[in-house]
Formats: structure tokens, C-alpha cells, sequence
């Protein structure tokens, strides 16, 4: 990657929900031409979780699939572009070895940062879904370190295994669940604003659901951002000094 940035206007990129898998190679191609010619122009790339469809454990990062994605984080590292992830439901077991060979910094789920002085709240989204109780519930055993212990302790092709009986019984229940059920929920997103003492933005993904809403927390406005799913197109949302706009790739 040659640098782009030198004469480009400050600016961060935010990006979730890709689910890179190799069934999917025209998303897999879509996410490095945008590697290559757009996040290559930012001061920073912010990846709000399930960048993967999956992740077994960091002892699959040299799976012949994995490899190139990796190579391509660390060339946009080393081109001078900060790299940050968050935890996505669906990959959570990345951990210390994947970020360092792939040069990107882990962050917690919500995390407050600041941009050009502005306070912005970021997370995946998951945990504010507090109506499905079910998935909840699931969330903290699959998060808690004494299941995840004995989930890597497996060899790496029983874990992949697992996570595909896994993913097979969550699509069904999916399709027994309300859409309502699988959005956030409008109080738990107030309780977490109030959390971070009001942030102006805030910014997520998960739902799949790409919208701005402007909201009133008591007596505070604050914009959220749902960032959009790459199922069938990418894109994403750029903050710079005039604020956000969301754009498809």
C-alpha cells in the first residue's frame, strides 16, 4: 500500500458486521479493495465486531484464508493507519496473537474515545439487546473465562465443529424470534449513555439494522449510529470535522 494520506483530510472509518468467511469471496474481495483504496486515506479504522463469521480460537491464523486478510491489516498499520477491534458475538475468542500479527489494537465493549475533542461511545451492540433474554443468557456462558477455557483446551477441528452446531441452532431460533426481540432495547441504550455521562455520539452495529436516530437522554441529544451489515455490500461510516456520514461501497 503506497501512503494516501499525506494530503487527505482527517478523518476515521468505522466498519462491522463483514462476517469475512470463505463462502463468501466477493465480501472477502469487496474488504480488501476497501482496505486498499479507502481505509488506506484514514487516520484510523474502527472494526466494531464480527469482522468474521466465526472464530475458533487465535491458532487458526494460519489457516491459508486468514493469512492474506492478516497481511493486508498489518500493511495498513505499517502504511501509518491505527487499527482498532472490538469483540462481535461472533468473535469473541480473538485474542493477543491475532492482534499482534495483524497489528491491531483491542478495545472493550462499550469504549470511549475521543475525536478531535469530541466524546464518542462505540460497542458492538450485542449486549443491548436485553429483550432476548435467551441470547443474553448464552452470551454470559460463552463469555465467562471457564467456558472458554475448556472450549480452546478442544483441538482446533472439534471447535470449529461445535461453532457450526452452534451457528445452525441460532439461525432457526432466529426465525422464531421477533424482530423487535432482536434490536436493542431503547432503555438499555439510555442506561449505557448515562453511563458514559451522555457522549454525543454513539455508534454500533449488530442489528444489521443501518440508521441515524437522534436521541434525547434526559435532556441531553445524542446521535446513534447503526452501522450496516456486509451480507450482500460494504459500507461504512466516516467521521471527520463536519461529522458522519454513512456511505456504501
Amino acid at each position: 500500500m503506497k501512503n494516501l494520506r499525506e494530503n487527505a483530510e482527517k478523518h476515521s472509518l468505522f466498519i462491522s458486521d463483514l462476517h469475512l468467511c470463505e463462502s463468501r469471496p466477493h465480501i472477502t474481495a469487496a474488504f480488501f479493495q476497501f482496505l486498499n483504496t479507502t481505509a488506506i486515506k484514514a487516520d484510523a479504522l474502527y472494526i466494531l465486531g464480527d469482522l468474521f463469521e466465526y472464530w475458533a480460537g487465535d491458532d487458526d491464523i494460519e489457516d491459508p484464508y486468514l493469512r492474506p486478510i492478516i497481511a493486508a491489516f498489518k500493511a495498513l498499520a505499517t502504511a501509518g493507519v491505527k487499527v482498532y477491534f472490538m469483540h462481535g458475538n461472533r468473535d469473541f475468542l480473538i485474542s493477543t496473537s491475532f492482534c499482534q500479527a495483524a497489528h491491531i489494537s483491542l478495545l472493550q465493549d462499550p469504549a470511549l474515545i475521543l475525536l478531535d475533542g469530541k466524546k464518542v461511545l462505540l460497542s458492538h451492540g450485542d449486549a443491548l439487546c436485553t429483550d432476548d433474554v435467551a441470547y443474553l443468557t448464552f452470551r454470559a456462558q460463552v463469555r465467562s473465562p471457564q467456558w472458554q477455557t475448556e472450549f480452546l483446551s478442544q483441538p482446533l477441528p472439534a471447535r470449529k465443529s461445535i461453532i457450526e452446531s452452534i451457528r445452525s441452532r441460532s439461525e432457526h431460533e432466529k426465525t422464531q424470534k421477533s424482530a423487535q426481540i432482536m434490536d436493542v432495547n431503547a432503555n438499555a441504550v439510555a442506561d449505557v449513555l448515562r453511563a458514559f455521562d451522555y457522549p454525543p455520539l454513539f455508534i454500533h452495529g449488530h442489528t444489521h439494522r443501518p440508521h441515524k436516530h437522534t436521541l434525547n437522554v434526559d435532556g441531553h441529544t445524542i446521535t446513534r449510529w447503526v452501522l450496516g451489515d456486509w451480507y450482500e455490500q460494504g459500507s461504512y461510516l466516516k467521521y471527520d470535522k463536519n461529522g458522519c456520514v454513512s456511505v456504501k461501497i
